[in-house]
């Protein structure tokens, strides 16, 4: 073995927290691409989704864990479960929280889990650029020092990548001696197919607003290359639960499914590196969040 090799080293680090409080976003700050749905909605991260950065000699293994919630549906109790396993073989935990309010049942319960495990955690207070005099967030940060003896705690801003570069330092104290185990130039061990997916269902979340719930499914029908040209053609299919959520999702004339797949493609587009023909067409599968075989067509294995 080189002594290079001998030299690298790896963090497996969780990135956990309740619903909405900027986990996906601070993922995409960390490792600088558009690898998880990021939306003002809450629960949005279904997949267990793992960003990758390597900063020699350590490589970083974030995994982007979905919002603790009560399981209502199958797909919520896949979720739940995800959470659970996401904690238990890592290196350290960053639980992610905002910069005001109380602390959740949600956030408790993560706490119990790091204490359960003897896994060292950072506090990560998020959306500091939200107020108007920092010292709003000691309140917040001495209410969580009271309940859990936290490594360190990082005040950051994912958004305008505050505090980014001071996280990736703490984190890297937690890397331990080995070998880098994914290729050093990967973003993310999702095949691309997922990641194309998750890009049009986050288009949704956002220009649809409040008007369809989070019973839509993206499934990637076909990714080609096109012979000679640095374009690739995909077709994807949208599902839903209800006829008049489709009638949503098309819209007037097919205006709204228009807008979806035209400003999808251009987030394709960045990540994949070259033109992209993106077609999108709507189907409705009633109650698929209950059934486990559309679950598994759709790509949440309970591997």
């Amino acid at each position: 073995m080189s002594m290079n090799k001998m030299e690298t080293k790896s963090a497996f680090v969780a990135i956990v927290g309740r619903p909405n409080v900027g986990k996906s976003s601070l993922l995409n700050a960390l490792i600088g691409e558009k690898v998880a749905a990021v939306s003002a909605k809450p629960q949005t991260t279904r997949t267990r989704i793992i960003g990758i950065l390597t900063k020699d000699p350590t490589q970083f293994v974030f995994i982007d864990t979905p919002g603790l919630h009560k399981p209502r549906t199958k797909l919520a109790d896949f979720m739940v479960k995800q959470v659970g396993d996401s904690v238990a073989d890592v290196d350290i935990a960053v639980l992610v929280t905002e910069p005001k309010g109380e602390i959740a049942p949600a956030e408790r319960e993560l706490m119990e889990r790091f204490k359960a495990l003897r896994l060292p955690a950072i506090l990560c207070i998020n959306k500091i650029d939200t107020l108007e005099h920092k010292e709003e967030m000691l309140e917040k940060i001495a209410a969580f020092a009271a309940e859990h003896e936290f490594e360190q705690v990082v005040p950051i801003s994912a958004l305008k990548r505050d505090g980014i570069d001071i996280l990736t330092d703490v984190l890297d104290g937690y890397a331990k001696p080995g070998p880098h185990y994914f290729a050093d130039d990967s973003l993310t061990d999702q095949p691309e197919r997922a990641i194309v997916a998750e890009l049009i269902r986050e288009r949704m979340l956002v220009d649809l607003e409040n008007e369809v719930p989070h019973g839509v499914a993206v499934s990637i029908e076909s990714m080609k290359e096109r012979k000679g040209k640095d374009m690739m053609d995909i077709e994807a299919v949208i599902y839903c639960e209800r006829d008049s959520h489709k009638g949503i999702i098309i819209g007037k004339k097919g205006a709204m499914l228009k807008k979806i797949g035209t400003e999808a493609r251009t987030s394709i587009e960045r990540f994949l590196g070259c033109q992209v023909n993106l077609q999108c067409w709507v189907k409705v599968k009633e109650d698929w969040r209950n059934r486990e075989g559309l679950l598994r067509n759709f790509g949440f294995k309970d591997e």
